[in-house]
């Protein structure tokens, strides 16, 4: 069997249940609230490669929630550099009622070459909720204490609940070693201070051409499935916490399947992040 060919080829059934019923986890979405009364939110951090589609998810969630394409969180379809550049928070509106209880914060990516993309320290930082919003980040300068963006004393709400790893599927096959070390480096440091991780997949589509015939195939994907088994053994995150997403980037409509695998993906992620909350 050809490369080509295998990046086709399906399982006769899917290895895992593809998500149907969007109307129970978008009410899920639409309700929840934290118990822990120390919080108003709960805090999801991505963290990855730069060009990852971070930020797309991040609008890609926002279009699920609204039933329509946004563009809140800027992105850039032709730099191989990071474009995000400051420690933003996003709060998605949830009409009439406000906001939805959870927000997303967006970082700069991780490279490579050690003065290129976010360092690793700046993350490790976020986690504790030591950098303050729209903080800029410095590849070869990393935050101190004595800079103006460190928050010496972050609450519980401005601290990080759920970790997020973000790759694509595209290019994960020859994700550099420094890369995925740095990934694995940050991922010890959550799991040391007891925050729970899951991962996502992006660019499905461009991976896998009976993914971009049609989305449903991405849990019969034979190709799929060997980039989730190898990433899990790379990075040490069980299988069933890596979830498969085809990120809203070139339509101008949102669509049905498309939608389904992003609020199973935010729905883990609620879970997990609430399961922390509550252990505190």
């Amino acid at each position: 069997m050809s490369y080509f060919t295998a990046m086709g080829a399906l399982f006769s059934q899917p290895w895992r249940a593809m998500p149907k019923d969007n109307k129970e986890n978008l009410k899920y979405a639409k309700s929840y609230q934290p118990r822990n009364n120390e919080t108003q939110h709960l805090r999801i951090l991505l963290n990855g490669p730069a060009g990852a589609g971070k930020s797309s998810f991040i609008n890609s969630v926002d279009s699920v929630l609204q039933g329509r394409i946004t563009g809140r969180a800027l992105t850039d379809a032709t730099s191989g550099s990071s474009f995000t550049r400051r420690y933003t928070t996003y709060r998605l509106c949830n009409d009439p009622e406000g906001f939805y209880s959870f927000v997303f914060n967006d970082i700069m990516g991780l490279e490579g070459l050690s003065n290129n993309g976010v360092h690793k320290d700046d993350v490790k930082l976020a986690l504790r909720g030591h950098v303050k919003e729209s903080y800029e980040f410095l590849p070869a300068h990393p935050l101190t204490e004595s800079d103006l963006g460190y928050d010496p004393c972050p609450t519980l709400n401005e601290k990080v609940h759920v970790l997020v790893s973000v790759v694509p599927a595209d290019t994960l096959s020859i994700l550099s070693d420094e890369i995925k070390n740095k990934m694995k480096d940050i991922r010890r440091t959550a799991s040391d201070m007891g925050i729970p991780q899951l991962a996502i997949i992006t660019k499905v589509d461009k991976a896998c051409r009976k993914a971009r015939q049609d989305v449903k195939n991405v849990y019969r994907s034979k190709y799929l499935k060997e980039l989730v088994d190898k990433f899990s053994v790379e990075l040490g995150i069980p299988v069933n916490c890596i979830f498969l997403v085809k990120n809203y980037e070139s339509e101008i409509k949102t669509n049905g399947d498309t939608d389904a695998l992003i609020l199973c993906a935010l729905r883990q992620m609620i879970d997990f992040g609430e399961d922390f909350l509550r252990n505190l």
